[in-house]
């Protein structure tokens, strides 16, 4: 079989695309003939050693898939050859065979197709575990999103709409606040100008945000953390931006605010049973036509270098998917 292997870290331009012998699974695992394989921009760093999982070369990106049961392994008998499937993996998507542990694969529900499935596992996942879990998100209350136009933004609008919140989307450009309002947001602001809070406190009636849902870190962070509301909590998703912010501990004493860890990865590991009946939850979401994955852009297998460099890029409205047909 065909995989896109990372055998030297550095940019997308270094991986190669090569035949390796079939997978085989291990106790508990199950082998996906993959139809398709989502593109998330921690893809873009642990190609380059800057994530936090350090996989052994040579491996294959690429952290969530979907497609069909080529093969179980021992012990599991929730899934059978051929039966439709989604996983979140880690590493090892971006091939024509994934192994995936059986306790985090999904059965694909009927009506979603393989390249919205596997668009939707970690982006979903992340945000509906960041926005029930983490911020116990209520009814009425106000919602911040930074870098809402990305693949966990989008599903964090969608999600946060459904629980309904009110929902400040901010990006960086006309194109992508546009197409925030689209998928559901209340109002957008674009976060790179100097009358940011000046505008959320407008939008909040001077209250401030209830809750900061944060995937960029950088420069924006602190600014939407001074905007915080009266026990307010700031959901830390990720550093797109590349730096991690180093917010003022005096600022969440002020505002009896909580700064909140996501670590969807974690969660799904150490409290499987929650997180199973979040995808649960969030596939009915999906069926009900309340969430549905926005998918920019789809490559071939041997064009997912340049979907890397499109992810890194940040040119993503939603999410990118490479596809094995």
């Amino acid at each position: 079989m065909k995989a896109l292997l990372c055998k030297q870290l550095g940019g997308p331009e270094l991986l190669s695309l090569e035949d390796v012998a079939p997978l085989q699974p291990g106790p508990g695992q199950i082998v996906i003939s993959v139809k398709a394989a989502g593109v998330n921009f921690p893809d873009t760093l642990i190609i380059q050693g800057k994530y936090q999982m350090k996989p052994d070369l040579p491996f294959s990106p690429g952290g969530e898939v979907a497609g069909t049961v080529a093969r179980v392994g021992e012990g599991v008998t929730q899934f059978e050859v051929g039966q439709r499937v989604v996983a979140p993996i880690g590493y090892g998507g971006f091939a024509e065979e994934a192994i995936a542990d059986a306790s985090r694969a999904c059965p694909l529900p009927e009506g979603m197709s393989f390249e919205e499935a596997s668009a939707f596992v970690l982006t979903y996942g992340t945000s509906y575990y960041a926005l029930k879990n983490r911020a116990e998100l209520k009814k009425g209350e106000t919602l911040l999103i930074l870098g809402a136009a990305g693949g966990v933004g989008l599903a964090a609008i969608q999600i946060a709409k459904a629980m309904g919140a009110v929902v400040i989307a901010a990006a960086s450009s006309e194109e992508k606040r546009q197409l925030c309002l689209r998928e559901g947001a209340d109002h957008v602001v674009d976060y790179t100008q100097e009358d940011f809070r000046d505008r959320l406190k407008e939008l909040t009636g001077g209250k401030g945000v209830d809750v900061i849902y944060d995937p960029v870190g950088g420069s924006a962070s602190e600014p939407a953390f001074r905007s915080i509301a009266w026990k307010g909590r700031f959901l830390v998703v990720g550093f797109a931006a590349g730096d991690i912010p180093r917010i003022p501990l005096n600022l969440p004493l002020l505002k009896g605010a909580s700064i909140v860890g996501v670590f969807w990865g974690a969660f799904g590991r150490t409290e499987p049973e929650a997180d199973a009946q979040n995808m649960k939850e969030l596939f009915e979401l999906y069926a009900e036509g309340k969430v549905k994955p926005v998918i920019c852009a789809t490559y071939p297998l041997e064009r997912a270098p340049e979907a890397l460099e499109f992810v890194a890029g940040r040119q993503a409205l939603g999410k990118v998917v490479i596809t094995m047909d």
